[in-house]
């Protein structure tokens, strides 16, 4: 643990130098082909993973690589264009690291996107979820080892790893805005293969949404961490047995291109309110 604590300081410490020494409100997880919303961002100070001590690197396409800090609506952010997924062949606690620093950075609240296949049916590619609940069917935990206590305790609380008060801003800024938003329960698989369509109807039967390869090791990171979370998944593709037709990453890559500018709207209307 003091391995791990150690290497978290040495990166927030870098962080803090290049972005000084405000403290940003938000920090900002950008999934595959989300990563517009950072170039939204005013006064920008980029930071590449490759310079921050102990950072995993993005080698996925879609996945930016960098840190990005500034403002939007007024309000400092901490954003990852790019994430790190357990499919890369980095471990849980790796993926999860840069939670740890946005802690170690001050920020209290995280929100996270993805790129997701459709499970229910009533949803369109191209909508955007709000995620209430979640479904880990990595089957491993980022918490598993030794406790880092100075974060949070050995058996933290995931009865509300979504913040109800950040969903309902989220619904409220997409009514305002007159977006048709969905809610429901997000499941992680590990990846790099997309589900099978007997996966997906075990899915349909234990009541999940959507399904992705991401999100759920960084919300229970965060959420042992004290960090209130929302997370909003775009409906890239229908899972796999849903519609007759192959599932790829393009795809994924198109449709999030497509639903860029009611993403980036409702993002920005949520921390406007916040």
């Amino acid at each position: 643990m003091e391995v791990l604590l150690d290497k978290i300081e040495k990166a927030s410490a870098f962080v803090r130098e290049q972005i000084g020494h405000q403290t940003p409100l938000v920090g900002l997880i950008l999934g595959s082909g989300l990563g517009q919303l950072a170039d939204e961002i005013t006064d920008p100070i980029k930071i590449s993973y490759r310079d921050i001590p102990g950072f995993p690197v993005s080698t996925v396409k879609g996945h930016e690589g960098q840190l990005v800090f500034g403002e939007i609506n007024g309000k400092h952010v901490l954003a990852m264009q790019g994430r790190f997924h357990f499919y890369e062949g980095y471990s849980l606690r790796e993926v999860t690291f840069p939670v740890r620093v946005m802690k170690s950075l001050g920020i209290g609240t995280m929100i996270v996107t993805n790129a997701a296949g459709g499970i229910n049916r009533s949803f369109r590619p191209g909508e955007l979820m709000v995620i209430h609940d979640h479904i880990n069917f990595g089957f491993s935990n980022p918490l598993i080892g030794g406790n880092l206590d100075q974060y949070g305790p050995r058996f933290p609380d995931t009865s509300e790893a979504y913040d109800p008060h950040l969903q309902a801003l989220a619904m409220q800024t997409a009514n305002d805005l007159a977006l048709d938003i969905k809610t429901g329960v997000y499941q992680f698989a590990t990846g790099p293969t997309y589900e099978t369509p007997a996966e997906t109807k075990v899915s349909e039967k234990i009541g999940a949404d959507a399904v992705g390869m991401s999100t759920v090791p960084e919300v229970l990171v965060a959420v042992h961490s004290g960090m209130k979370v929302l997370g909003i998944s775009c409906i890239s593709n229908m899972a796999s047995g849903i519609l007759d037709q192959p599932l790829n990453h393009e795809e994924v890559i198109e449709t999030t291109g497509k639903v860029k500018n009611n993403f980036i709207s409702l993002i920005k209307g949520v921390i406007a309110k916040l």
